[in-house]
């Protein structure tokens, strides 16, 4: 776990892949129990620590991840998720060459059994899922991309990819081909932007991996993105 940023209100961490944003059954670590020990010892709290996850991400996927260290910013920030306020921009390797420079994805998707499936508009408990992509660059066989997400549902980027041909690089569960790291997809969350919960100012936090990028055009782009 890396320490992006922290203040009275907001703890924002960049997670490895492989292990869990929050304790479940048959796991023994977990993001947030690491972020209580390290509020405990950079503050030698000796009591329990209020630290609650804002948003999750899946256990093979990195990046970015908000934690709300008061109930009012945990509140807040849970209502600027539910209406979208928040600016989550990710990275990503699809499995192929994707045939457009840029575009939408919009589907319905289905929670079921631990992976989202995509079904007509018409299902019963579907729900919309839409997110925006530019390609950043292209190489043997698969294609950087730039996410851009509108809505959040679970598994949104991986089953929206995996159903339109391109799965994300060693997402083994929808379909990819390829391999990655252990206990890891390609796919990283990259970039944040929003308005702090409690004192309002605009915020922006990334955090870029180079495992996800290693050619001169794609080190180039992010460098531009990290400027703007």
């Amino acid at each position: 776990m890396k320490v992006i940023n922290c203040d009275n209100h907001l703890l924002i961490v960049s997670k490895p892949a492989g292990i869990s944003t929050q304790p479940h059954e048959g796991s023994k670590d977990n993001l947030l129990d690491q972020a209580k020990d390290w509020i405990k010892k950079q503050f030698q709290k000796s009591g329990n620590v209020f630290l609650e996850v804002v948003h999750r991400l899946d256990k093979p996927v990195s990046g970015l991840v908000i934690f709300a260290r008061t109930s009012k910013s945990l509140s807040r920030l849970q209502e600027m998720m539910r209406q979208y306020k928040i600016e989550k921009t990710y990275f990503a390797w699809a499995e192929g060459i994707l045939p457009q420079e840029k575009g939408t994805l919009e589907h319905y998707l289905f929670h079921d059994e631990h992976r989202a499936r995509v079904v007509d508009k018409s299902h019963p408990q579907s729900k919309l899922a839409r997110l925006h992509y530019v390609q950043i660059d292209c190489q043997k066989n698969k294609t950087l991309v730039e996410i851009h997400l509108e809505t959040g549902r679970y598994h949104q980027i991986r089953a929206q990819f995996a159903y339109m041909g391109y799965p994300i690089v060693g997402d083994l569960k929808y379909g990819s081909k390829m391999l990655w790291k252990k206990d890891a997809i390609a796919l990283h969350h990259g970039r944040l932007k929003f308005f702090h919960p409690v004192t309002k100012s605009a915020l922006s936090f990334e955090s870029l991996p180079s495992t996800l990028y290693q050619t001169q055009k794609t080190t180039s782009y992010l460098s531009e993105l990290s400027r703007s």
